[in-house]
């Protein structure tokens, strides 16, 4: 089966053929393969057109109704659009939909929080959480005094006894929870206890799991945290941006930090965006949507496991499998380079207690979202498994044959569920 052209960007073309022709690549590239990164996803067609939209010209310094440029009554009825909507969809008091990205809006946390030199209290990277949960390389952790928890060893399940040791003897003023390689439901209500115990502010950063939790599929961090931290693409499925979320109590020490504190004016394109994924997460298709990017990665996790792969924790409740390859005899980089080469994009990740470095780790990370965003359900799943145990285990005997054949095969796959808002063959 072979997959329709790519449509052609006429303006971008006449303008610079150059970089049209790198947008086509990576549109057929998006389309032939199978992407498991479980931080991507694909956009609707309507958000796709929104950050395209002449929403890019206007600069808008300031907050709705106080603005620091005129000519804003359109944009002070979008950037509304997209707050209301955000309460409502993740059910909170105060939401700021201006932050460019996840990282500045978890800086912007710190910002109203905390004083440099102050404590945090996070997950650590190798154990699943994020640069700017404290750790040392991350402005976080150089501005701040960054104090980790991490994994149980005998279940890689977050060790709560440590979390609560670590907040008594530091008394952080700042405790995160959520991360990027965490494959298990979240306990907000164990954090927020011990955070009260405390008097830390709970930081809930719930970027990769917040489509989830809009759509029922995971417990949401709202009656327990202080402060919600997300991104708006992963598993919302909404443009490249970033929200922050509180109390009402919290209102005006979010939205200083971010603007004037941090950031200058919004994207608005970006905000545009970001109101149309959350009417789209407000669906009840989404609701669907949600659950089944969970059962898909139950599924995945099931046929892994049943293929002889060690997963950590043993498996999956959200969108999110980390697989440790030691027992493979593959390092995690090398399979994800041959993966890629075979049509499967995942990406090469440290696993708890890792002992190899994080340039060159012992795992790769997987997620449904992508897939399922394509339409792909449980019962593909026994498949992309089989691709995934060959595609290791020629990565293993550099035998590039067997990833060429893989490539094809999932082509062919992927061409019978066209990806939303992929504008191939429109």
């Amino acid at each position: 089966m072979t997959i329709p052209a790519p449509v052609s960007h006429p303006a971008l073309s006449a303008a610079d053929p150059e970089l049209a022709a790198l947008v086509g690549a990576e549109e057929q590239l998006q389309a032939d393969t199978l992407r498991l990164i479980p931080s991507e996803n694909y956009v609707s067609a309507a958000v796709l057109e929104a950050t395209g939209t002449v929403l890019q010209n206007k600069y808008s310094e300031g907050y709705a109704g106080r603005r620091y440029y005129e000519g804003q009554q359109n944009i002070d009825r979008v950037e509304t659009l997209a707050v209301e909507r955000a309460k409502a969809v993740f059910g909170v008091e105060h939401a700021n939909v201006q932050p460019y990205s996840g990282s500045p809006a978890n800086l912007a946390v710190y910002l109203a929080f905390a004083e440099p030199g102050d404590t945090v209290l996070g997950m650590a990277l190798p154990m699943g959480g994020h640069l700017t949960h404290g750790w040392g390389v991350s402005a976080t952790g150089s501005w701040f005094r960054g104090v980790q928890y991490g994994v149980r060893a005998d279940n890689a399940l977050i060790d709560f006894d440590q979390v609560r040791d670590l907040a008594r003897k530091e008394r952080p003023k700042i405790i995160f929870c959520g991360g990027t390689a965490v494959p298990r439901t979240i306990d907000f209500a164990a954090f927020g206890e011990i955070a009260r115990e405390v008097d830390a502010v709970l930081v809930a950063d719930i970027a990769h799991i917040a489509g989830l939790i809009a759509g029922g599929a995971h417990p949401s961090p709202v009656p327990h945290a202080d402060v919600i931290s997300t991104t708006t693409h992963k598993t919302l499925r909404g443009p490249r941006g970033a929200m922050l979320m509180s109390r009402t109590s919290h209102a005006k020490a979010i939205d200083k930090a971010v603007f004037p504190g941090l950031q200058g004016g919004p994207h608005n394109h970006t905000t545009a965006a970001i109101a149309v994924a959350l009417r789209e997460a407000a669906a009840p298709s989404f609701r669907e949507y949600a659950h089944a990017v969970v059962a898909n990665a139950r599924a995945l996790a099931e046929a892994l496991l049943a293929r002889g792969f060690d997963l950590v924790s043993g498996g999956t409740d959200n969108h999110l499998v980390l697989i440790d390859l030691t027992s493979k005899d593959v390092p995690g980089k090398v399979a994800a380079k041959a993966l890629d080469r075979a049509g499967i994009v995942v990406n090469y990740n440290t696993v708890p207690f890792d002992p190899r470095k994080p340039f060159d780790p012992s795992g790769i990370r997987i997620g449904t979202p992508s897939l399922t965003s394509r339409g792909l359900g449980t019962d593909r799943m026994a498949q992309v498994a089989e691709w995934i145990d060959r595609g290791v285990a020629a990565a293993a005997k550099g035998d590039e044959e067997t990833l060429a054949a893989i490539r094809t095969e999932v082509a062919e796959l992927m061409a019978a569920y066209p990806a939303p808002g992929l504008p191939i063959g429109a």
